[in-house]
């Protein structure tokens, strides 16, 4: 069934996500698998929030941002994953032009938050690390607490303006999006005109949201370990190493695959393509990091053994 507006230039009022449609035999199968996943990255992420509040020994700053992390998590997660639920089920793939908008913009105002959170997470570990003696002074409270509500914020005006840009676009051929959720290079590939502003736009704002927080975490970390590297016994090295190996790990699956869906030219886009990396940073990224941070930091398993214990007793 072909969803087209008329070649007259009457507006678009919902467009399509074809999504999996391409896989007819296997919608039950996904339906299946996301759930299972949707469910994973709640209450994997509810857990670090809940015993990141409640456990005293970690009242700590580096926890209080993971916590914020988990929250963006479940968030992020939450402005796609039910709505390719909802589209495997009914099999219904249409959303309003307005719906559409909303999801990207909500899409692209929590990915910023995770660029500039990852950043901070980063800066945090780069001053524990490397200057233990004014750690205490330098991230105190009230710092925590602007770092991590400039992240939450930051990115909201500029997202704002990116989704008016985008949906302003003359949309006259077809309505069908290829992709299960409303992201730009889909929509851009639908819009007819010159969208070579618009390109320029992804652009720029790529590069200031997610290349320049990727290099200063890269930076933090070239820093780190040199420190690390100096550390005199072995036990302190591996201690550090541990607690920052994970962070990096985060940073290279999400950094990694969504540098490449937004700084790529249009010429070179390949749906099939686009379609994988989205589902690594939306999807396998958030459901892999509640395991990430907590399967690999002893603070965190020991403090939710506690929880465990209490809740046993």
């Amino acid at each position: 069934l072909e969803h087209k507006s008329e070649d007259n230039g009457s507006t678009i009022t919902q467009f399509v996500l074809l999504g999996f449609s391409d896989l007819p035999n296997l919608q039950g199968f996904l339906f299946g698998v996301f759930s299972i996943v949707y469910v994973i990255i709640l209450i994997g992420n509810s857990i670090i929030i809940i015993i990141t509040s409640l456990d005293a020994a970690l009242q700590k700053p580096m926890y209080f941002f993971l916590a914020n992390f988990s929250s963006l998590e479940i968030c992020y997660v939450s402005v796609t994953l039910p709505r390719i639920l909802v589209n495997l089920w009914t099999q219904d793939r249409s959303i309003s032009w307005l719906g559409c908008a909303t999801q990207m913009c909500f899409f692209l105002m929590l990915g910023a938050t995770e660029c500039f959170l990852l950043a901070v997470m980063a800066y945090d570990r780069y001053v524990a690390i490397c200057n233990p003696l004014h750690y205490p002074l330098i991230v105190n409270h009230k710092m925590c607490v602007q770092l991590a509500v400039g992240a939450w914020l930051s990115g909201i005006p500029v997202q704002i303006g990116q989704t008016c840009q985008v949906f302003s676009l003359p949309f006259c051929g077809s309505n069908q999006i290829n992709h299960f959720f409303c992201d730009i290079p889909p929509l851009i590939k639908l819009a007819c005109g010159d969208t070579s502003l618009n390109e320029m736009c992804v652009f720029v704002v790529a590069i200031l949201f997610a290349m320049i927080p990727f290099l200063f975490i890269l930076g933090s970390y070239v820093k780190i370990i040199s420190t690390i590297l100096k550390l005199s016994s072995a036990r302190g090295r591996s201690k550090a190493f541990s607690t920052c190996s994970s962070h990096i790990i985060v940073v290279l699956l999400f950094f990694g695959s969504a540098t490449i869906t937004y700084l790529r030219p249009k010429s070179i886009h390949s749906a099939g393509t686009d379609k994988m990396l989205s589902l690594l940073y939306t999807i396998v990224t958030p459901m892999f990091n509640p395991m990430i941070y907590s399967l690999r930091n002893k603070d965190v398993i020991a403090a939710l053994r506690r929880l465990l214990l209490k809740k046993i007793v």
